[in-house]
């Protein structure tokens, strides 16, 4: 018994001392990986810290528009950076959304470069539809009532000519015309250009300038569609229906077609009198 018992106490002792020995190790690794991460981080710290890793100039910012890279030119109007910046200090979020902001500009997306240092920023343009003749508002001041002219695109964000044209010189201008005020007929293009699109009627123009009459200069004549409601699409469903009036009426004897109530068109004939009016059936 009493060798059993000999056996038994040096076996605890040799377990006591490999459990020690265990501890030790874990506590040198802990220590071993602690100094590592500590080394990586200042090491990583010291590297973002040198002046290489600055913007100097526009120079080292690349924005494509598709396959297009836009010029330095176009950079400096769409940025406004201050150099030169750590490029760390940069958000590429903010950026982003400030360029969402400008009129030219539908999506953006802003990345770092690292080597070499800079920016890649990926844009998506807005898409012009139309030509817009933009009116100035009653209330402005007699030096600010000048007309001035820009690009529409389908949801009615008015894009200054200018501006587009130095995303993209080579834009071919649409052949349809806006006139009036974008800020008020916005809603209204929104619901029309859709129908527009799809219609067999080629449309030249589209008039906002009253907008208790908005009419459609289209190549079967001026068409009045009345105050602009969510009949917008029936109406231009109706203009659609009427692309064959040509073959049942000289064209240059129409004043207008009347499209105020889609469910009764009317064309409004020029006569030295009486005047005549002809229902479409």
């Amino acid at each position: 018994m009493a060798g059993i018992v000999s056996v038994s106490q040096t076996d605890l002792a040799q377990r006591r001392q490999k459990l020690r020995r265990h501890r030790q190790m874990k506590i040198i690794q802990a220590i071993w990986r602690t100094v590592a991460i500590s080394g990586l981080a200042g090491g990583l710290l010291w590297v973002t810290l040198q002046p290489v890793w600055v913007l100097n100039d526009p120079k080292q910012i690349v924005i494509k528009s598709g396959n297009q890279v836009l010029s330095e030119t176009a950079i400096k109007s769409m940025l406004k950076l201050s150099y030169p910046q750590s490029l760390w200090k940069i958000e590429p979020g903010a950026i982003a959304n400030s360029l969402k902001k400008q009129p030219t500009i539908a999506q953006a997306t802003v990345n770092r470069r690292l080597f070499p240092p800079g920016l890649i920023i990926e844009i998506q343009e807005r898409v012009p539809v139309a030509l817009a003749q933009r009116l100035p508002e009653a209330n402005n001041s007699a030096k600010n009532k000048q007309s001035s002219t820009g690009l529409l695109d389908a949801s009615g964000v008015w894009i200054p000519l200018e501006k587009y044209t130095l995303v993209n010189p080579r834009l071919k201008l649409p052949s349809l015309k806006v006139i009036g005020t974008p800020e008020q007929y916005r809603r209204y293009w929104s619901q029309l250009y859709p129908s527009l699109s799809q219609s067999s009627v080629k449309v030249m123009e589209v008039d906002f300038q009253d907008l208790t009459n908005l009419i459609l200069k289209t190549e079967i004549g001026n068409v009045h569609f009345g105050t602009p409601s969510s009949l917008l699409p029936e109406q231009t469903k109706v203009l659609t229906q009427l692309r064959h009036l040509p073959a049942k009426i000289n064209l240059s004897q129409i004043e207008y077609i009347d499209l105020k109530n889609p469910d009764s068109p009317i064309v409004h004939m020029i006569q030295t009198s009486p005047k005549v009016n002809s229902q479409i059936p």
